[in-house]
């Protein structure tokens, strides 16, 4: 499996442009192969999963990851708060999307939105599709 870690998170939530503080526990990461079968199911897996595990109190969690091929959003999963521990553990998220691969290639990127810091995107992986 290929993972596309970029060493720096996109803070999109205010406006502001690249946030350093808080990548490692925000910025969502794509895990998948680089290479797919068009129309055969494809396993992507989306973590946010930094050496900081992120908190997942009712004020302050990941509410929801989203899988986009360029701009088309391929799934989405929500969390309420406690679903991945509660108020005293910090959490890992992890969540896997069958797609379905139909064009030449896929551009694949995730989202991941903080109920306290906003939203954060991951940076893009290129995956190439086979007939």
């Amino acid at each position: 499996m290929s993972a596309n870690r970029p060493s720096v998170g996109n803070h999109l939530g205010d406006g502001s442009g690249i946030h350093h503080d808080h990548d490692d526990r925000h910025c969502p990461h794509v895990h998948c192969h680089t290479t797919a079968r068009r129309d055969a199911p494809f396993p992507v897996t989306i973590c946010v999963d930094g050496a900081c595990s992120h908190p997942d109190k009712k004020e302050h969690h990941i509410s929801s990851v989203a899988l986009y091929d360029g701009t088309r959003l391929l799934g989405e999963a929500n969390f309420p708060s406690g679903t991945r521990g509660g108020e005293d553990p910090k959490a890992q998220l992890e969540v896997t999307f069958k797609v379905l691969p139909t064009g030449r290639s896929m551009q694949l990127k995730a989202m991941a939105y903080c109920t306290q810091h906003g939203l954060w995107e991951g940076g893009t992986l290129d995956v190439s599709v086979e007939a």
